[in-house]
């Protein structure tokens, strides 16, 4: 049987949408742009290991921070989803433990709340680790990272891993000594009953007791 042109363009317009069909339900949401509430939540997610408020908040301000400067895409989504900069798989990889508590801090950072540790940090990397770099100007530990800027010069090659001052090893505070602590085995003075009475000019000292001293006295 013979196919009539009409008829071929129709079976293959048929086909078209067959399959339109069903690469739609493959697809599923996927195929929906993620909105910025979506990406700010996956970056905080996935780059602040869920620990906690503060370190998704430090992370969702460097997001806010790159996006307001200029040199980095002009939306959430296009910084987040920037390549090599964020965690592998950010916008794709499912969500479990800790999800709701990143949309809750998504939320607050689109509303305008920053952490103020982070200032107009714009990079971050693990806690604990060292690179061959002297530009690293670091700022605050938060979640498991820590927040720098670029300044020439920042730190010497070799120094250690930074860490928030108030984790440091804390000074010792001076000791103050009380009366009461006082070394309890000291010796009594003793105190004798006879006392030196006035030198004389080129004399020496005379023994006096307490009795001829009060009598010298006129007492």
């Amino acid at each position: 049987m013979t196919l009539t042109t009409s008829t071929i363009l129709r079976r293959n317009a048929l086909l078209l949408s067959i399959l339109a069909l069903f690469g739609a339900c493959a697809s599923g949401p996927r195929l929906r742009p993620m909105t910025a509430h979506e990406c700010m939540t996956r970056v905080m997610y996935f780059e602040s290991n869920r620990s906690s408020p503060d370190g998704m908040l430090a992370v969702g301000t460097v997001v806010m921070n790159r996006l307001q400067s200029g040199l980095y895409p002009k939306s959430v989504c296009g910084v987040v989803g920037q390549k090599n900069q964020f965690a592998p798989g950010v916008l794709s990889k499912p969500m479990h433990k800790g999800r709701d508590l990143a949309a809750k801090m998504a939320t607050r950072v689109l509303r305008g709340e920053r952490h103020p540790g982070v200032s107009k940090a714009m990079f971050f990397h693990t806690a604990g680790m060292t690179f061959p770099y002297t530009n690293m100007h670091y700022l605050v530990e938060a979640g498991g990272n820590v927040f720098y800027e670029k300044r020439k010069n920042a730190r010497r090659i070799g120094d250690p891993p930074f860490r928030n001052p108030s984790s440091r090893t804390a000074q010792t505070k001076p000791h103050l000594i009380r009366i009461a602590e006082e070394p309890r085995f000291a010796k009594p003075v003793s105190v004798s009953h006879r006392t030196a009475a006035p030198a004389t000019h080129g004399g020496a000292l005379a023994q006096m007791t307490v009795a001829d001293l009060i009598a010298a006295n006129g007492n």
